[in-house]
């Protein structure tokens, strides 16, 4: 199974040698999908040390922090990267917004489910479609979630295979790499946000909090995920 032999092949590479193993192998037909987060900022990194030919997107929800456009902006500066803006579908965000209101995630986690996905998984999927390989920032100790995944998987619902080249890092090591190489991140990292995605659902933690209590805090911790990440074997 393909999956197996990535697996074998990238099994004792750094997260650069698997970016360099994805462009020689996959090239173009490999995908990176960027909030702007400090992993993301990594991978970014890398892509432009290797000259990737791997495409870059992110998610404009409509919803982002001030200071995610900046890192958005500094990022383009800095790499001279082109990175495609993939926007929810105007007529669903009107409906919702018309029938519920502008807060209506915060009534129940359907409605909450609901606004993500038309913020973002419907965009994702159209971003992830028609390419092989997708390339993502996740770190297995971002959450017990993560925890369970692997660093190559199979998503069947966008029918691709997943390589998530910092999986085994720490947050020190994802934080002692962007300063070493002066890497551009979002201001927000510095004021207690260690995961940043929409404003309205996203706000600091404190020191003794789990790294995703900040996203939908209202919500039960064990609900904790967009759906962007929940991969279907």
């Amino acid at each position: 199974m393909i999956i197996t032999e990535i697996e074998q092949a990238i099994e004792n590479l750094t997260a650069l040698d698997i970016l360099q193993y994805v462009d020689t192998h996959y090239g173009d037909r490999a995908v990176f999908s960027t909030s702007f987060g400090i992993e993301d900022q990594v991978i970014t990194h890398l892509l432009g040390e290797i000259g990737s030919r791997a495409h870059l997107f992110t998610l404009e929800t409509g919803r982002l922090f001030p200071e995610t456009y900046y890192v958005w902006n500094r990022t383009l500066e800095r790499y001279n990267l082109p990175i495609k803006a993939y926007y929810p579908n105007t007529e669903a965000v009107e409906k919702m917004v018309t029938t519920k209101g502008p807060s209506s995630f915060y009534e129940s986690v359907e409605n909450r489910k609901e606004c993500c996905f038309i913020r973002k998984i419907e965009p994702l999927q159209r971003a992830v479609r028609g390419y092989e390989i997708w390339i993502t920032g996740i770190r297995a100790a971002q959450s017990a979630n993560r925890e369970d995944m692997n660093m190559v998987e199979w998503d069947e619902g966008n029918k691709i295979i997943k390589i998530h080249p910092l999986f085994h890092w720490s947050q020190s090591d994802v934080e002692d790499f962007l300063q070493t190489n002066n890497v551009p991140y979002n201001p927000l990292h510095d004021r207690g946000f260690p995961s940043i995605g929409c404003q309205p659902c996203t706000r600091a933690i404190q020191p003794d909090e789990d790294f995703r209590a900040g996203r939908w805090w209202w919500e039960d911790k064990s609900k904790k995920e967009c759906g962007l990440h929940i991969v279907q074997k």
